[in-house]
């Protein structure tokens, strides 16, 4: 209804609405997180692995020079040359490539968890959409996202700044330095400012994570009536529920009606209670409820306990206590041992059949 998808969405996602935008590859993530873990721990393998990686750089080096002299006199041999030369500087760059994907991996799981979303990758129409592109370019969000990017760019820059100026006091000692020693220094500072940088993006990264976390939450939020439809979605309508109660009562009856004539007496109050009892000594530790009713289905028990010549008897006390506390096929608790025996061993008198069993019940208070 057109009034009705107007309403104002101010109730929070339920775990299904939760689950569809997750399939939709619709999740909280902050890419600056991303970012910064990526550049923070590249920049620290960089700083422990980096001696080693720059030795092994200067060893293709030497190799290189050192084989000038001996260049390759075919197109094949300058091939497997430069093949063999960059075979050698994969194997000491892939270490840092598998430690920045491990990271970006391991970043991103964080956040929003191992789950891969086909729909996300699948192509929108809308996104060719002039309206929709406006409407987005001039969106909360890419306001937001301007504002970010401005003061990243304002935090770079003044951070940057004052590390340099940090590292200016040394710069007229490099002319005392070989070159060795002048690298050496260079590389440290290079660190020393980038870490700097990094460190300061990560205030920033957080305040983004907390922006995409609320953002995405305000996106998933739902209407009163989509509550409504959602859960007769899940659970069906008040009439479906209705009638599979209905359903459910009458084959509950219908089993109860085919163990009443099996039953060994029923139980009434006398007229707005009837619960039919069973006792096998031989497989039963104590009687069991068999069927149970009120009002109309208790005149049902009746009929049926009276045409197939089930003794029924009167005992209204008796009756209340088994149709409050016992489930159909439930066994009658303890404190009702003595009540039902003397009923039993009444019913058990009139057939002429009296289980010793029964009898220490009737007098002992116990079945």
């Amino acid at each position: 209804m057109p009034e009705e998808s107007l309403q104002e969405k101010t109730e929070p996602a339920t775990p299904h609405r939760r689950e569809e935008a997750r399939s939709r590859g619709q999740v909280a993530r902050s890419p600056e997180l991303n970012s910064f873990a990526v550049v923070f721990f590249g920049m620290l393998f960089l700083f422990f692995a980096g001696p080693t990686m720059v030795d092994g750089l200067l060893q293709v080096s030497h190799r290189l020079f050192a084989d000038l002299n001996n260049a390759p006199a075919t197109d094949a041999d300058a091939i497997w040359f430069m093949r063999a030369l960059g075979g050698r500087v994969l194997t000491i760059l892939v270490p840092l490539f598998a430690a920045v994907v491990t990271v970006g991996v391991f970043a991103n799981a964080t956040q929003v968890g191992f789950r891969f979303s086909p729909k996300a990758l699948e192509p929108k129409l809308d996104k060719f959409n002039l309206a929709s592109g406006l409407k987005r370019l001039f969106s909360r969000r890419s306001l937001v996202e301007l504002i970010r990017d401005v003061l990243k760019l304002a935090l770079i820059g003044s951070v940057a700044y004052f590390a340099v100026r940090a590292e200016e006091k040394h710069f007229l000692t490099l002319a005392d330095l070989d070159i060795a020693q002048i690298f050496t220094y260079l590389g440290g500072a290079v660190f020393r400012v980038g870490i700097k940088i990094v460190l300061s993006l990560f205030a920033l990264a957080v305040f983004d994570y907390l922006y995409q976390r609320w953002d995405f939450e305000r996106s998933i939020r739902m209407s009163k009536h989509e509550l409504k439809e959602e859960m007769k979605q899940q659970e069906g309508s008040p009439q479906v529920r209705a009638r599979i109660r209905q359903v459910q009562r009458e084959l509950a009856r219908m089993r109860m009606a085919k163990e009443i004539p099996n039953a060994d007496v029923v139980v009434t109050n006398p007229t707005q209670l009837a619960v039919a009892l069973k006792y096998d000594t031989d497989s039963m530790s104590a009687p069991t409820v068999v069927a149970k009713g009120a009002r109309l289905l208790a005149q049902k028990i009746r009929e049926i306990a009276r045409t197939a010549g089930v003794p029924i008897v009167e005992d209204a006390p008796l009756a209340r206590a088994l149709y409050s506390s016992v489930e159909v096929g439930a066994s009658i608790p303890a404190e009702l041992y003595r009540a039902c025996a003397e009923v039993l061993a009444h019913v058990y008198r009139l057939r002429g059949k009296l289980p010793e069993k029964v009898v220490a019940a009737a007098g002992e208070g116990g079945v």
